[in-house]
């Protein structure tokens, strides 16, 4: 091919290149926009005994209710059987009550870490990796910057004449087990 095809070829491509450039500043800004209202939330959700339904990674199904606000994390657990799941910070603690085990979780690599920030950020340390809009739903992926492989946070949310309430979390760690977490379910 010559040097002046390849010329033409550019020029007949250049307007489809701006107007691709064109779309993505737009979608930027609607991600700017969904970003922040998701930290919006975040800085003022608090849920108390909101009941939940879970899907461990091996199908094994449990419910309860959980407390929630930025920086901790409360789950108790009723089903299959009394556990409780409390987290603050950089930390967690899980006891089986038919066991009797205690499991201490460092959160600075495991992906729930993300939502246990005070006040939760959607920049920086977290990077939001994905945004997806549906009727009535926006979802969000977050991973971290520095080492994303070390998991992933999907959160969905019901977007309802522009406010927005969890329903689910999709948490999916370095080794890929996905654990789905409902809200309202229980």
């Amino acid at each position: 091919m010559t040097l002046w095809r390849m010329i033409r070829r550019g020029a007949l491509l250049l307007p489809l290149l701006l107007a691709a450039c064109a779309g993505q500043e737009a979608r930027n800004a609607s991600s700017e926009h969904d970003i922040a209202r998701v930290e919006a939330y975040f800085h003022t959700v608090d849920l108390k005994a909101a009941p939940f339904s879970q899907v461990w990674p091996d199908g094994a199904e449990g419910s309860g209710a959980l407390a929630y606000h930025p920086g901790y994390l409360d789950m108790r657990f009723t089903a299959p059987h009394l556990m409780t799941l409390h987290a603050e910070g950089r930390h967690a603690v899980f006891t089986d009550s038919a066991t009797g085990a205690e499991t201490r979780i460092g959160l600075a690599r495991n992906p729930l870490g993300l939502l246990l920030d005070n006040p939760v950020r959607l920049g920086g340390a977290v990077m939001v990796t994905d945004i997806r809009h549906a009727p009535g739903v926006l979802q969000l992926s977050l991973a971290r910057t520095d080492n994303p492989s070390q998991g992933l946070v999907t959160l969905r949310f019901h977007d309802s004449a522009g406010r927005l309430s969890l329903y689910q979390l999709q948490i999916v760690d370095e080794r890929r087990r996905v654990t789905l977490i409902t809200l309202g379910s229980g």
